[in-house]
């Protein structure tokens, strides 16, 4: 069975930024197709379907291990270092931009 080895990098409480989109792309007045909440320190970036990929750049840059979808309806979380994705069971409902 695959498990995702960094369970214990997310922090329940992290607050999503505030920005209304992902937080690089909007900056640069770049567009952007689904949105990615960072689980250790809550940056939003746009996916890896997006032009700039700056999910997996915040990713890169910090070593921060999980995203969590931010998207309405969406639950699952992916880690990058195990390239896996998954739903956690009793995890708290996903935010997601509006």
């Amino acid at each position: 069975m695959t498990f995702c080895s960094h369970l214990d990098t997310i922090d329940h409480d992290v607050v999503p930024d505030a920005a209304p989109g992902c937080e690089d792309c909007l900056p640069i007045g770049a567009t952007w197709v689904h949105l990615r909440a960072c689980q250790a320190c809550g940056h939003i970036g746009c996916c890896d379907s997006s032009p700039n990929r700056h999910a997996t750049a915040h990713h890169r840059t910090t070593a921060h291990p999980i995203v969590r979808s931010y998207e309405p309806g969406e639950e699952w979380f992916h880690c990058y270092p195990d390239e896996l994705t998954f739903e956690l069971q009793n995890a708290p409902t996903a935010p997601s931009h509006a």
